[in-house]
């Protein structure tokens, strides 16, 4: 079983992303044929999630990845108004954040706690368990580190090992540069650790209003969802500028260094990545 610690309230992994801090600003350099990507929302290509529940099913649309491949994943779900599955469990843990309306994801007899955009929560493979959604537009990221992304009967249940976790947005552990050294003093931007499997990790990261600067990361994996907001990002192959809102997402496959500002409200991404980042 792949050991995963979710660390968004543990002190060790903050800690370890914790170092003094250099007054001095680090130089920094051009990268020669930059791997930096852009997928806008308005191009993600929908489907049925659960084709087998005809127009009932939530709508998907693929990020990254094949969730009915083999390969780590992230799409969109997209729930409509008053959507309550039934019972039923997946063959793969899943990791999830919600981005629009309101999400409910428990035990089958658990009391509906309906979490907001921001907040996170994981699904461990062979547990049963429900997600219903309200609100008049409703979205949720999702990934997986290995697929295919199957739904199947409770009668198949069984017992991984791990344990499910929701966290309400508002219970986020946010760190700022005083406490982590991922993020320079200058930009006043924070971030929150959510999970790490010695490999790849997951974290939040909040954007100031007005905030004008880099996201450098150093990883062979490295993508990028708005959460909240909208986001000015600049291609560095052509130094074209796009406009990235909510579901939307920037990628690259080797060191990069993304340029982003945001003029209105304050964004937050959700990054997946196999490297360390610097703010």
């Amino acid at each position: 079983m792949k050991k995963i610690s979710f660390v968004v309230m543990t002190i060790g992994l903050l800690h370890a992303c914790s170092s003094p801090k250099k007054n001095k600003p680090e130089r920094i350099p051009k990268i020669e044929n930059p791997t930096n990507k852009v997928l806008l929302s308005s191009e993600i290509v929908w489907e049925k999630l659960n084709p087998a529940r005809g127009d009932q099913s939530p709508q998907a649309g693929t990020i990254w990845g094949d969730r009915k491949g083999e390969v780590p994943t992230g799409f969109l779900a997209k729930f409509v108004d008053g959507f309550s599955s039934p019972p039923h469990i997946h063959n793969v843990t899943y990791r999830a954040v919600v981005i629009k309306g309101r999400i409910h994801n428990d035990d089958p007899e658990a009391a509906m706690i309906w979490m907001p955009h921001g907040s996170f929560w994981a699904q461990p493979a062979g547990e049963s368990h429900i997600t219903a959604a309200k609100g008049e537009e409703n979205i949720a990221l999702v990934e997986i580190d290995k697929g295919p992304y199957l739904v199947k009967p409770i009668e198949e249940s069984f017992d991984n090992g791990e344990r499910p976790i929701n966290i309400d947005a508002t219970n986020v552990v946010w760190l700022n540069s005083k406490k982590t050294n991922w993020i320079a003093a200058e930009s006043k931007a924070e971030i929150s650790f959510l999970w790490d499997d010695s490999s790849s990790r997951g974290l939040f990261v909040k954007l100031p209003k007005g905030f004008k600067g880099t996201l450098r990361t150093n990883g062979s994996v490295l993508y990028a969802v708005v959460i909240q907001g909208e986001l000015k990002y600049t291609l560095p192959q052509n130094q074209e500028t796009k406009t990235l809102d909510v579901g939307s997402s920037f990628s690259a496959t080797d060191k990069a260094i993304h340029a982003i500002a945001n003029t209105n409200n304050g964004v937050m991404l959700y990054i997946r990545t196999n490297g360390s980042i610097k703010i």
